[in-house]
């Protein structure tokens, strides 16, 4: 008869930062994860439903945009997984997480669709960027350094969708 191994504890986490620390950023990236994941969900729905004269552009930079914040979700929830918590990932916790509201029922005209992707970037900034003083406190440069490229993206692509709205 074979031997089964025995199950051998995780070691703690001892990663330099603290349980407390560990565990406020984690929340904050929670809120990050949502706020990503909703405004993903949202510009996906707008490259579907675009309708008008500026279709063929719109459909294209939607599609490009939601491209960007599919892909931007997993670094986020790894690192909250990196941090030893569990990463948010159902629609329930995401709405009760989100600072970006759900997509209107009826998709609006396309230039309303372009103004609520600018307010949905620009939460998404916002949320990004309170938490920093929890990160720089702990040390924690991984997550700062994840911040800042989340940062640059939604405040670039709040400024050029903005620019579509200039007359």
């Amino acid at each position: 008869m074979a031997k089964i191994a025995s199950k051998v504890a995780a070691p703690a986490i001892n990663i330099g930062i603290n349980e407390k620390d560990r565990a406020a950023i984690a929340k904050g990236l929670s809120k990050l994860l949502a706020d990503t994941y909703t405004l993903y969900l949202t510009t996906h729905n707008f490259h579907w439903n675009v309708t008008g004269p500026m279709f063929t552009s719109l459909h294209t930079l939607f599609m490009t945009q939601y491209t960007e914040l599919w892909t931007a979700v997993d670094p986020v929830a790894e690192r909250i997984r990196s941090l030893g918590h569990a990463a948010p990932g159902s629609y329930a916790q995401f709405g009760k997480l989100s600072s970006v509201p759900d997509a209107p029922a009826t998709p609006p005209k396309a230039m309303e669709m372009v103004r609520i992707l600018v307010q949905g970037h620009e939460a998404v900034a916002r949320t990004a960027r309170e938490l920093f003083p929890v990160v720089d406190k702990a040390g924690d440069e991984p997550t700062a350094d994840l911040l800042t490229q989340r940062l640059t993206v939604h405040e670039q692509t709040a400024w050029m969708l903005r620019s579509i709205l200039e007359e």
